[in-house]
């Protein structure tokens, strides 16, 4: 199995090990450098359903870059779009829920479905609106988050409200539901205007057992703050 690794502290790069005859997939773009054993080729993952579904209801790339060891053993480097950090996380005792653009690489056996999620949630989401990935299969996953990334434990009694914008990824068997604030009443003018005067956006509030990955940074806001500077 292709081995993954994080390397450097500052803008880190995703370093893969594939021995003959492994391959990996990965968001456009996001291969650095690989040896010349390895071999790039752009393919839609999953046929083109798939790549539809992940194109216009998530965002990701209709073509995703496979590189494959067809001459020998390589090693290839990988980046993320953004600047900041990323995780390696084993998928398949445990699978995950990705946001949109959090995605970097996969080993082989781990697919990236698209599935349809709640009116409520899909209203108010901005990872993915009605739709939002899940992974499957077995193999090593590689996320990104702008910024740096921490993990939070979930546990039953404790329960987490997260800005939408900071959240990575999250254990599937997390129950989640998505609102305009983090009050528990008031009504939706209520829950609306406590939203904007709070600056906190859209929320969500995760419950039962298990781990979520926030990046520090959000994106949405940074580039706002950025188009509000004079030139």
């Amino acid at each position: 199995m292709p081995v993954f690794s994080i390397t450097g502290d500052v803008d880190p790069f995703l370093h893969v090990s594939l021995a003959k005859g492994e391959k990996i997939y990965c968001e456009s773009n996001a291969m650095v450098m690989m040896e010349t054993n390895l071999e790039l080729k752009g393919k839609m993952t999953g046929g083109i359903g798939a790549a539809l579904m992940r194109t216009f209801a998530n965002g990701e790339s209709f073509f995703q870059q496979h590189i494959e060891a067809m001459r020998g053993d390589g090693d290839c480097l990988l980046s993320p779009t953004l600047p900041g950090a990323m995780r390696v996380l084993e998928v398949g005792a445990q699978q995950y829920m990705i946001s949109d653009g959090a995605f970097v690489a996969a080993s082989a056996g781990v697919e990236l479905k698209v599935r349809t999620q709640s009116l409520g949630n899909a209203l108010f989401a901005q990872s993915g609106g009605f739709f939002i990935t899940e992974t499957a299969g077995s193999g090593q996953l590689a996320v990104s988050g702008f910024g740096a990334m921490s993990i939070l434990e979930v546990t039953p009694g404790k329960d987490v409200v997260i800005d939408n914008s900071h959240v990575v990824c999250w254990d599937n068997r997390l129950q989640y539901e998505i609102s305009m604030t983090t009050g528990s009443s008031g009504g939706f003018l209520g829950n609306l205007i406590n939203s904007q005067t709070s600056g906190e956006g859209v929320v969500l509030k995760f419950s039962g057992t298990g781990k979520i990955i926030v990046c520090s940074r959000n994106r949405a806001a940074f580039l706002a703050w950025t188009q509000s500077k004079p030139a």
